[in-house]
């Protein structure tokens, strides 16, 4: 089985190769590319995240498919939460801004009824998974 870095490179390519439409397990899904700055090494990572459309922003969820701990891009933009995204063939900036309250449980609701794979996401796991809005800038 080939690695998470080998699985997202594929993944990363074939989105940036067809506009931002990918097949297999992603096929229909709204995706994007998310690029953050490391917490502790500043070197940036691109990560492919299925998203849910909010109006003007892009809601994006730390589910990790229910793992026990946070994705690693998470941390990277609690720490820099200006990261670039790429939708469709577009490429913006944004900024990162967790939800909280009942805001946050309606996007996830949103999503859990739209995907799902999220409410057994959140079943797997004991941590509240994270719901981010990424608010375009300029």
């Amino acid at each position: 089985m080939p690695d998470m870095n080998d699985f997202n490179r594929a993944i990363i390519d074939e989105f940036r190769a067809n506009g931002g439409e990918v097949g297999g397990p992603f096929e229909g899904a709204s995706m994007l590319l998310l690029t953050t700055t490391g917490a502790k090494s500043g070197e940036r990572r691109t990560t492919p995240v299925v998203y849910l459309p909010d109006g003007e922003r892009m809601v994006i969820f730390a589910s990790k498919a229910g793992a026990p701990s946070n994705p690693a891009w998470y941390h990277n933009l609690l720490a820099n939460p200006t990261v670039t995204v790429e939708v469709g063939s577009e490429t913006l900036e944004a900024n990162a801004v967790v939800t909280e309250g009942e805001e946050r449980e309606q996007l996830f609701d949103r999503q859990a009824a739209i995907h799902p794979q999220f409410t057994e996401y959140a079943q797997k796991t004991t941590r509240r998974i994270p719901v981010i809005a990424l608010e375009r800038k300029g």
